[in-house]
């Protein structure tokens, strides 16, 4: 009679036994780990309230002076509020697409009428992606902001600036191209 070993992975590899059961315990806690990042999500939103109150501060006082500046000092407040509103937006793509993600799906979003038509489609090579252009975006509105001013801005700030804005762009381009080169890889295989 051939003695049977408890230890030993069945046919489907599938170990038994206390091995099978430390394993699997592992296994649930490191699955279950991911939810620590709630907490990563959950300050994000508070930091979004933080930007919404300073939304309002800054919209409370270019409109009690919008009357009294000239046109570029009005251009560079409108600017300064599209680049709160573009920080709302990317901590918002940041809170969804990385909770469904990484933690779980949104599931009082599923049925919603409201729900964004993104939601659940960008995976993580989308959210870098989308990322890098929202840094884009805010680096594009601080450098028009600037150029508006450019008699008050020294002129090496201003060169830091165009620098900064080139290394994120052509960083965008790498991005894409190397996003773009991964997918057309996977579907030759």
């Amino acid at each position: 009679m051939q003695e049977s070993n408890h230890n030993a992975p069945d046919n489907l590899g599938v170990k038994s036994g206390k091995d099978g059961f430390i394993e699997s315990s592992i296994e649930k806690i490191i699955f279950g780990s991911r939810w620590i990042l709630s907490i990563f999500y959950l300050m994000l939103i508070l930091t979004l309230i933080l930007v919404a109150v300073k939304f309002v501060k800054e919209f409370v006082e270019f409109a009690t002076v919008f009357w009294f500046i000239g046109e570029s000092e009005f251009v560079t407040g409108v600017l300064s509020i599209v680049d709160k509103t573009l920080l709302a937006n990317l901590l918002i793509l940041i809170i969804f697409s990385g909770y469904e993600n990484f933690v779980s799906v949104i599931g009082v979003a599923e049925k919603s009428l409201d729900r964004p038509k993104w939601m659940g489609e960008i995976d993580f090579a989308g959210l870098k992606l989308k990322l890098i252009g929202s840094i884009v975006a805010l680096s594009g509105v601080h450098l028009l902001a600037a150029f508006l001013e450019i008699e008050d801005l020294d002129k090496e700030d201003l060169g830091w600036m165009i620098g900064l804005h080139i290394t994120f762009v052509v960083t965008g381009v790498l991005f894409a191209m190397m996003e773009k080169i991964g997918h057309s890889s996977k579907g030759s295989h």
